[in-house]
């Protein structure tokens, strides 16, 4: 929100030196987001006036047009005599009063104004256009021409109110009454504690049966609207510069009389309003919810397809607007234009004017779902003072009559639903516990009351919440408006007493040391929202029965397009990964630990808990029900290059044993057995794609997979070729009771190796062949590790031969060669017995 310093002092009496930049301190501290103060023309000195064009004459021998014109500036040039200016601008005529920069002036961009000669005449000047003053947009982008009623001479820094400090301020979402220059007035009076002289206090005729008809079908969307008339509008009445400048300084553009009148009063009143021309109305007025599929065409002259939850204002031939957002283009009011075969002027002359309330939610859903966000959205989803609707209609129609004039007809049409105001109950103290500091109950009454609010009681409060402050809805909204107010600075540092004994939790812990090994080991953290779309599994070809496509969607999604939490970290990974390949980065290692989020069974309604106390186990617990259930995962994706080619030697590209390795890495972290065997599931490359199996109360349990991609998953996501990706549950890989990870030590005693060469058939998984030896090995075997993997003619047909390395050492002692044999021969025993292997060459 745009506040010019000038318009603001119109409601406050700020001291006569306060500038932009105290009025800024004072609403920061208030608790208002003043991001900047723009100094409007402090690089502009004059001479600047006012100019009567007297003559012009074109100079055709150039390759573009220029005009040769003489301007009447009054005295102002020191000798009255007419001012002679070169000018290449097209949109005035002779008799038209316009804006000189006479020689001396400087204009914004430290362009300095002298005379000297151009296409062979002497320029004592400039006319001027908007841009050329930092006026801002006009929608004209010309010469500015000025209502003949001004003299020639007059300055017009002054007349075009080019000096003014604006201050621009970021509005939350709470504080939607902000959005308006009565709400940024209501906070600088209370900041200074100065009485308000509220724009919404006019006297408003009472509503009556002979006003416009208006029927309204959805009491919930739409819970008031006031309809005014006005009649008999000069169509060539034209804004005035004081009305067009206070708009470009808020950053509105100035469009015609009746709209720039509607913008103006929402900025003033923080409602906003629409003007439909009553010529192109067919009927009543309606509010009710689109039919599905109806089409309206826009302001903005796009048709739209409707959906059924979108609110619209009708008449007899159909949606004329979406209700809060933008008004249909077949009652836009008609700007003037002479009739080519009468003259005559011709446009809108009668308006209807629109002052509703609309349910928050509702609008801001169809703003959203149309890409449609507009001033009027933006004030009505953060909420708008009901209240204000007449009031904001009465100064629309008096700013018409007064400035086109036009005539009010006495119809006045008011719908309300029922309703009453809200109220808060609060213990007097209740700021001071929240604070920590003894404000007292006639501080809390007092500052309650400045925001609008009506007190009564003694210890326990009542509080009557205004009409404009619907963020007001509980005890601790309460305690932060006068917390805001005493000031947030003037609440003391105390620094908490920390208990002594707690640290860490021993999933914290996994989850850091998780990330180091992994940030060691090359991969780099990428970490990504939690939303996802629903499409994104069927790229993933999950089946349709996956769990993974449970999923908890959101009431209110930041996009359409991403409307539930995510069940698995790959696809912002991948996202990722896409779109750092696409701008240049092709070798890539990404990793990601966070939450994901299973729908299940949640039978339990959240409660919000307390802030002034711990929450009690039986709260905690009952919101824990209500909640998903979220489990902590671990992801890696890789794509290009693993290691990089050089002197050392060739490198080689990433590949799905590096995604495989991975999941070891995490499980040596967690101090877990993790089994790699061969999987099928749907991202994964049925060839190439490795179940991850722990065993957690002796339970053989899948907790993740790894692997290559399946190349349909690559093209459908525009991914690098081979991509590989792991997934794990990382609390999951915790539970399957590891031992402590320790450090690792040098031992003593020297280590005694034993290799051996096992055949087996095609199909067995190494894995089984591995968990054989290491069970038949017993406590002497220190590592196992496969080292070749061999198929051909010297083996057989249908089988491979797996050469592992056995390390065996004792702890307390030098083993003899008959000990690890011994050790040896058990390990192949078990493994011929359980997978059917044949020691190699024997």
């Amino acid at each position: 929100m745009r506040v010019p310093l000038s318009w603001l002092r119109e409601y406050v009496d700020l001291p006569a030196g306060e500038t932009g930049r105290d009025v800024q301190a004072k609403l920061i501290d208030a608790g208002l987001e003043v991001e900047t103060v723009e100094q409007l023309g402090a690089d502009l000195t004059g001479p600047l006036v006012v100019g009567q064009v007297l003559t012009i004459e074109e100079l055709t021998e150039f390759k573009k047009p220029i005009r040769f014109c003489t301007v009447d500036v009054g005295t102002a040039n020191g000798t009255g005599e007419p001012q002679e200016i070169v000018c290449g601008a097209r949109n005035f005529a002779v008799g038209d009063k316009v804006v000189v920069a006479l020689p001396g002036a400087v204009l914004p961009g430290d362009f300095a104004i002298a005379s000297r000669k151009t296409y062979g005449r002497t320029s004592s000047g400039m006319i001027c256009s908007g841009d050329e003053l930092g006026m801002g947009d006009d929608g004209t982008h010309g010469i500015i021409v000025l209502p003949p009623e001004h003299e020639a001479g007059t300055d017009a820094i002054e007349l075009l109110e080019l000096r003014d400090e604006v201050l621009d301020i970021a509005v939350t979402p709470d504080r939607g009454y902000c959005l308006s220059m009565r709400g940024v007035a209501r906070e600088t009076a209370t900041a200074y504690g100065l009485p308000l002289r509220d724009p919404a206090l006019l006297d408003v005729p009472a509503p009556n049966s002979y006003g416009y008809l208006v029927k309204v079908s959805d009491p919930a969307g739409c819970d008031r609207f006031t309809a005014r008339t006005v009649t008999g509008l000069d169509p060539e009445a034209k804004s005035p510069i004081w009305l067009k400048r206070r708009l470009q300084k808020a950053g509105m553009r100035p469009i015609s009389l009746a709209v720039d009148v509607t913008n103006y009063v929402m900025l003033e009143l923080g409602q906003p309003l629409h003007a439909y021309d009553r010529a192109r109305l067919d009927g009543a007025i309606g509010v009710r919810r689109a039919e599905q599929g109806e089409v309206l065409t826009t302001l903005d002259g796009v048709k739209r397809t409707l959906d059924a939850e979108d609110l619209v204002i009708t008449d007899d031939s159909g949606p004329i607007g979406l209700a809060g957002v933008m008004g249909g283009a077949d009652t836009e009011i008609a700007d003037a234009a002479a009739d080519p075969e009468t003259g005559q002027v011709a446009g809108t002359t009668d308006v209807v004017i629109e002052a509703a309330h609309f349910d928050p939610i509702a609008i801001s859903r169809t703003a959203r779902r149309h890409r449609l966000s507009s001033e009027a959205s933006k004030r009505f989803e953060r909420g708008v003072d009901p209240q204000a609707a007449s009031a904001a209609a009465q100064r629309t129609v008096d700013l018409l009559v007064l400035l086109a004039g036009g005539t009010a007809e006495a119809g006045v049409t008011e719908l309300t639903a029922p309703g009453a105001p809200r109220t808060v109950a609060m213990r007097a103290d209740h700021p001071d516990r929240v604070a920590g500091v003894a404000y007292g109950r006639e501080t809390v009454v007092r500052r309650l009351q400045e925001v609008g609010c009506d007190v009564y009681g003694q210890d326990e409060l009542v509080v009557t919440v205004p009409s404009w402050r619907p963020d007001l809805a509980e005890p601790n909204d309460l305690a932060e408006e006068v917390i805001r107010l005493e000031g947030y600075a003037n609440l003391p540092s105390t620094l908490p007493q920390v208990p002594s004994g707690r640290g860490l939790t021993a999933r914290q812990q996994l989850h850091r040391r998780v990330g180091r090994a992994l940030a060691g080991a090359g991969y780099v953290e990428a970490l990504n929202y939690p939303f996802i779309g629903e499409q994104v599994f069927d790229q993933l070809q999950l089946p349709a029965h996956d769990a993974s496509r449970d999923v908890v969607r959101l009431v209110n999604p930041l996009s359409d397009e991403e409307p539930a939490l995510r069940t698995t970290l790959l696809p912002g990974l991948l996202g990722a990964l896409r779109r750092n390949d696409s701008r240049g980065s092709h070798d890539l290692a990404l990793f990601e630990t966070g939450l994901v989020f299973r729908a299940g069974e949640k039978p339990g309604v959240a409660v919000r808990l307390p802030v002034d106390r711990r929450p009690s186990d039986e709260e905690i617990a009952t919101l824990d029900a209500a909640l998903p259930a979220q489990p902590r995962y671990a992801a890696v994706v890789l794509a290009g290059a693993r290691e990089q080619a050089g002197w050392w030697g060739k490198g080689r590209p990433a590949e799905w044993a590096d995604a495989v390795q991975a999941a070891r890495l995490l499980a040596a972290e967690a101090g877990t057995d993790l089994v790699v065997r061969q999987g099928q599931y749907g991202p994964w490359h049925p060839g190439r794609c490795a179940e991850l199996v722990v065993t957690i109360d002796g339970v053989e349990q899948v907790i993740g997979h790894a692997g290559e991609l399946h190349p349909r998953v690559v093209k459908a996501l525009g991914l690098p070729a081979r991509t590989s990706a792991m997934e794990l549950d990382l609390d999951r890989l915790a539970a399957a009771g590891g031992t402590p990870v320790e450090s690792p030590r040098i031992s003593s005693f020297p280590v005694a190796t034993q290799d051996v060469a096992l055949i087996v058939d095609a199909s067995v998984p190494a894995a089984d062949v591995e968990a054989a030896l290491r069970k038949g090995a017993g406590e002497l075997l220190e590592s196992l590790r496969l080292f070749d993997v061999f198929t051909g003619e010297q083996v057989g047909g249908g089988k491979k031969s797996l050469a592992y390395a056995l390390r065996f050492r004792a702890a307390d002692r030098t083993l003899t060669a008959e000990e690890s044999t011994a050790a040896r021969d058990a390990a192949v025993a078990l493994a011929a017995e359980r997978t059917g292997a044949v020691l190699r060459g024997a």
